[in-house]
C-alpha cells in the first residue's frame, strides 16, 4: 500500500511539474522595422493583433539583435551569444547561402536543445537561415520538427529574373514567385520547390496553430520565423492591396493577422495562462528597397547597419498569467531569450562556455528590473559600436543605406539615446571623461571575445 502511494504522489509530481512548465512561442520577422507596427507609431499600417498584444503584455522600446542581417541575428537568439563567438559572423561572407557548406556548429547549443532537459516539444517553422544542409538544419539542432524555407526568399534567384531594386521605385510592383527557386522543407525533405512564397505566411500560420493543438498536453517551445517582410515582398490573395500602406503594408497585416491566429490558438487550447509569445525581428528595414523595405521609425538608418534602426527592434511579450501588463524601457536583447526561458522553465544554460544571456523573467513577471546595462553592436566580425546605460559609442560604421559600404571614421562618435534616439547629436567633444571609460569597457570586451571563431561562413559547397 505504501509503495502504491509513493507511485501515485510521484506520478502526481511529473504531472504537476509539467503543468506548470511554460510553453514558449517566439514569432520572429525577417527586416520589419521599428516603425512598422501601429502599436510602434506607424500611422498607416493597422495591426490590432499585435496592438492588442502590446497592451495585454509588454512593449519593450529598447530592444535589440545580436546582429543586424540574417545568419548571425538568428544566431545570437537560438544560442545566447553573440555570433563571433558561434562562429556565424564573417567579414567575407554577410550571411549563408545556397553554396554554403556550413550552418550552425553541431556543438553549439540551442535553445531547444536547453529546454530538452525538461523534456520539451520543440519545433522549428519558417525561415531558418543556419544551414540547409542535414548536419545543420533544425532537427539536427535540438528541433522535433521543422517547416519552411531554409534561407532566405530572395535566393535561388533564376537566370533573367526582374531587377527587384529597379522595380522597389514602385510600391505595389507584385514580383513573380516562380523566379526564385528556394525549397520548402519538410523536416530534411523538399516537398515544393519553388516554393509559392504567395501562401508562405498562410502556411506557416496553419503549421504553427496545428503544432498548438497538437501539443496543448505538454511543454512545448515553438520558434516560428516568417520569412517575411524581407524581399521578395508576397501575400495571400486575401490580403493584396487592402492596406493603405501599399504592399508593404499588406504583408505586415497579414502577419498581424497570424500573430492573432496563433493567440487565438493558444486561448482555444486554454493554456493562456501558462504561455508566453515574443514578438520580434532579426533586424531592421531594408532600406535600400525603397518603397518595399520598411521604416526604423524615429531610430537612424536600417540593416545591416549598426546604428539603432539596425539592431533596435519592435518586440512585445505577451502572457496573461506570466507577463505582467506596461511598457519597459529597459534594454533586453533576442541574446537574453535563452536565459529567460530556461529559468522559467528550471533549466539550466550551459556553462561549458562563454555566455551572453541575461534573465529578463524578473522583467515579465514584474518582480524586478532588467540585468542588461551594456549592448556591444556587432557585425561582419568586426565591433562597431558599444552601449552602456544612456551612452552610445561608435568607433565604426557602415553607409545607412547601401550596408555594403564601410565609412571610414576620424574619431570615435558619443551619442546620448536617452536625448537623440535618432543619433543626430555627437557630444564626444563635450564628454571625453565618457568616451574615455566606453573605450576601455570596448577593450574588455574585445579580450573576452578574442577566442571567437568567425570560419563558419567561409566555406562554399565545391563546385561540380
Amino acid at each position: 500500500m505504501k509503495s502504491l502511494v509513493l507511485l501515485f504522489f510521484a506520478v502526481f509530481a511529473i504531472s504537476f511539474s509539467h503543468a506548470k512548465s511554460p510553453n514558449f512561442v517566439v514569432i520572429f520577422c525577417d527586416d520589419l522595422g521599428y516603425g512598422d507596427l501601429s502599436c510602434f507609431g506607424n500611422p498607416s499600417i493597422k495591426t490590432p493583433n499585435l496592438d492588442r498584444m502590446a497592451s495585454e503584455g509588454q512593449k519593450w522600446t529598447q530592444f535589440y539583435v545580436a546582429d543586424p542581417v540574417c545568419t548571425p541575428s538568428r544566431a545570437g537568439l537560438l544560442t545566447g551569444r553573440y555570433p563571433i563567438r558561434n562562429g556565424m559572423s564573417s567579414a567575407k561572407r554577410v550571411v549563408l547561402f545556397p553554396d554554403s557548406a556550413n550552418g550552425l556548429a553541431p556543438s553549439e547549443i540551442t535553445i531547444a536543445e536547453v529546454l530538452k532537459q525538461k523534456d520539451y516539444a520543440t519545433a522549428a517553422v519558417g525561415k531558418w537561415h543556419l544551414g540547409h544542409l542535414p548536419p545543420y538544419l533544425p532537427i539536427n539542432q535540438g528541433f522535433d520538427s521543422y517547416f519552411g524555407i531554409p534561407y532566405s526568399n530572395d535566393m535561388d534567384r533564376i537566370k533573367g529574373a526582374d531587377n527587384y531594386r529597379k522595380m522597389a521605385d514602385d510600391p505595389n510592383w507584385y514580383p513573380n514567385t516562380q523566379q526564385y527557386n528556394v525549397p520548402l522543407m519538410d523536416g530534411a525533405k523538399i516537398i515544393e520547390q519553388p516554393a509559392d512564397q504567395n501562401t508562405i505566411t498562410k502556411r506557416y500560420t496553419e503549421k504553427a496553430v496545428e503544432y498548438i493543438g497538437n501539443n496543448k498536453d505538454k511543454p512545448f517551445f515553438l520558434y516560428l520565423a516568417h520569412s517575411l517582410p524581407h524581399i521578395p515582398l508576397f501575400c495571400h490573395p486575401d490580403f493584396r492591396g487592402k492596406s493603405m500602406g501599399s504592399l508593404y503594408g499588406d504583408v505586415i497585416e497579414e502577419i498581424d493577422w497570424s500573430v492573432g491566429q496563433v493567440l487565438e490558438a493558444v486561448q482555444k487550447a486554454g493554456i493562456a495562462d501558462n504561455t508566453v509569445v515574443v514578438f520580434s525581428s532579426d533586424n531592421g528595414p531594408w532600406l535600400s528597397f525603397k518603397t518595399h523595405g520598411g521604416s526604423a521609425g524615429p531610430l537612424r538608418a536600417g540593416k545591416g547597419t549598426t546604428f539603432e534602426g539596425g539592431q533596435r527592434v519592435p518586440t512585445i511579450f505577451w502572457g496573461p498569467g506570466i507577463v505582467k501588463p506596461g511598457m519597459v524601457t529597459e534594454m533586453g536583447s533576442t541574446m537574453d531569450l535563452m536565459n529567460t526561458f530556461a529559468t522559467l522553465a528550471g533549466a539550466e544554460i550551459p556553462s561549458d562556455r562563454k555566455m551572453d544571456s541575461y534573465d529578463l523573467s524578473p522583467v515579465l513577471t514584474g518582480t524586478g528590473k532588467s540585468p542588461r546595462s551594456e549592448f556591444h553592436y556587432w557585425t561582419r566580425a568586426e565591433l562597431h559600436a558599444i552601449r552602456s546605460g544612456k551612452w552610445k559609442l561608435h568607433i565604426k560604421q557602415r553607409e545607412m543605406v547601401n550596408y555594403g559600404r564601410q565609412v571610414e571614421m576620424d574619431k570615435p562618435e558619443l551619442y546620448d539615446l536617452v536625448a537623440d534616439i535618432s543619433e543626430a547629436h555627437d557630444v564626444a567633444k563635450t564628454h571625453p571623461e565618457v568616451v574615455a571609460e566606453m573605450q576601455k569597457k570596448i577593450e574588455a570586451h574585445l579580450a573576452d571575445t578574442a577566442d571567437g571563431d568567425a570560419d563558419q561562413l567561409e566555406a562554399r559547397i565545391p563546385a561540380n
